[in-house]
């Protein structure tokens, strides 16, 4: 005859007791029930104003360079040897029209100025400041382009 030992610890639970899943169609998943659908909503508008607010901030940027490099080229074409600054406030409507569009080239100025000595040829240009699209005040961005005279 044979006697069998009983092993430790046999037909007893180790660790804690399970309770039930979250998920699992119990009480505990009750009162989360449609609460992936509010989350999506809430995070799919926080991801899509995020999205636009960088979208905005591009275009943005895109317009200041854009004004930005229409002043510059038409300082440096204003000081060429068979031109003048009639001619570089026309270039910069034209860069700024091609570019843009009409609104944007209606305030260009031309001067020439002294800097350190030497005589200067200074376009400035003020454009709307694009808030909701292209649309915005006017003449809140303001850039200016310089090219030296010759002479």
């Amino acid at each position: 005859m044979s006697r069998s030992v009983p092993t430790v610890g046999a037909g007893k639970t180790r660790g804690r007791p399970r309770g039930p899943e979250p998920f699992d169609g119990g009480q505990a998943g009750a009162d989360q029930e449609g609460s992936a659908v509010v989350d999506f909503v809430l995070v799919g508008a926080l991801v899509t104003l995020l999205f636009l607010a960088c979208i905005q901030l591009a275009l943005v940027l895109h317009v200041r360079n854009t004004a930005l490099d229409a002043a510059s080229s038409g300082a440096r074409y204003g000081v060429l040897a068979d031109r003048g600054p009639s001619d570089a406030r026309a270039r910069t409507e034209q860069l700024l029209r091609g570019a843009l569009n009409q609104d944007y080239a209606g305030d260009v100025t031309v001067a020439t100025e002294s800097h350190q000595g030497r005589a200067i040829l200074k376009v400035t240009v003020r454009v709307p400041l694009p808030m909701i699209g292209l649309i915005g005040p006017a003449g809140a961005l303001e850039v200016a382009g310089h090219a030296a005279l010759q002479g």
